[in-house]
């Protein structure tokens, strides 16, 4: 028997259905779904198992030193050195992706170089090198090309493990970050400057309440990537004998000969921090990202999914 048609009264003796809201409905579950399902909860039951009951772990070793003073400094200096890093990378960053947008060719060359170098050469390699720079500079001068010499200072003192650290790593953001702002500026189209122009902005009213807004959309992404990646990159600076959250576990495991327990202590701040981090980073995503991608669906309550097909 078929179904009625809309309108027409339902045959004798069966009882009116309720319409189907085919926005709501959900897909017919498949068996390989279920297979997938029940192998992963195998695994994580497993995992959970061997971490809870293998003695080699030292929980209570982990416990006893995840909040100690000496951890939690070099936690400090791990975050902060990170931030510093950005912040400088970002600045820098920015003057070298607006160089190579100019019409200056100087400019876009010197740019390209410098991208080209500190994108090329290994974080620690140049956190070594900076380190290292009393070596090749003894002194450094600040005066007159080719001239007199204003001041000067011995370049072992003054750069310690903290300055290069935070040149290092700062150079080699702002390689980067160059490329992220560069491919984000580019992305908004020359029609939203053509109409900017035409409503009267300044050229600077148009960068920073037209460009800007809409280029954040691609820039947070990688900025955020670049950011957690720049967090965990701290713990290279370890090599130079700066205390920073690895270099502190290793000095208690040095002392205390718990290398695991004290390896495990750093895998849970650095989750940590990058957990909180990515978090922030969803909400700073969805408030640049309203208007686009799947806010549509999302709004209307049907989850947005890439392996469905379009509608026809």
């Amino acid at each position: 028997m078929h179904a009625p048609t809309d309108g027409a009264p339902a045959p004798r003796g069966t009882a009116p259905q309720a319409p189907v809201d085919v926005a709501s409905a959900h897909g017919r579950p498949h068996p390989w779904r279920w297979a997938l399902s029940a192998a992963l909860l195998l695994v994580a039951v497993g995992l959970a198992v061997f971490l809870a009951g293998n003695p080699n772990f030292q929980w209570d070793v982990v416990a006893e030193y995840l909040f100690y003073p000496t951890v939690l400094k070099g936690l400090a200096t791990s975050v902060v050195l990170a931030v510093v890093a950005m912040v400088i990378g970002t600045a820098l960053g920015t003057v070298l992706a607006l160089a190579q947008m100019a019409e200056f060719a100087p400019a876009r060359w010197a740019s390209k170089a410098f991208v080209g170098v500190f994108r090329s050469i290994p974080p620690l390699v140049q956190l070594i090198f900076w380190f290292n720079l009393g070596f090749l500079l003894p002194k450094i001068e600040l005066g007159l090309p080719f001239g007199p010499a204003f001041a000067s200072w011995n370049t072992t003192d003054l750069i310690t493990p903290l300055t290069a650290a935070i040149i290092g790593l700062s150079l080699h953001e702002a390689a980067y970050m160059a490329e992220i702002i560069r491919s984000g500026l580019t992305s908004v189209t020359s029609g939203q400057h053509d109409a900017a122009k035409a409503a009267g902005f300044t050229p600077v009213q148009t960068f920073f309440g037209i460009v800007v807004p809409q280029a954040m959309r691609v820039i947070l992404p990688p900025f955020g990537n670049q950011f957690i990646a720049t967090v965990k990159g701290t713990s290279l600076v370890s090599v130079i004998a700066m205390s920073d959250l690895l270099f502190s576990v290793q000095a208690i495991a040095d002392r205390t000969y718990q290398v695991v327990p004290m390896l495990i202590v750093a895998c849970l701040w650095y989750l940590g921090v990058v957990t909180v981090l990515t978090y922030f980073q969803r909400i700073l995503e969805r408030r640049y990202g309203r208007g686009y991608d799947a806010a549509p669906a999302k709004r209307a309550g049907i989850p947005f999914s890439p392996w469905k097909k379009a509608a026809k």
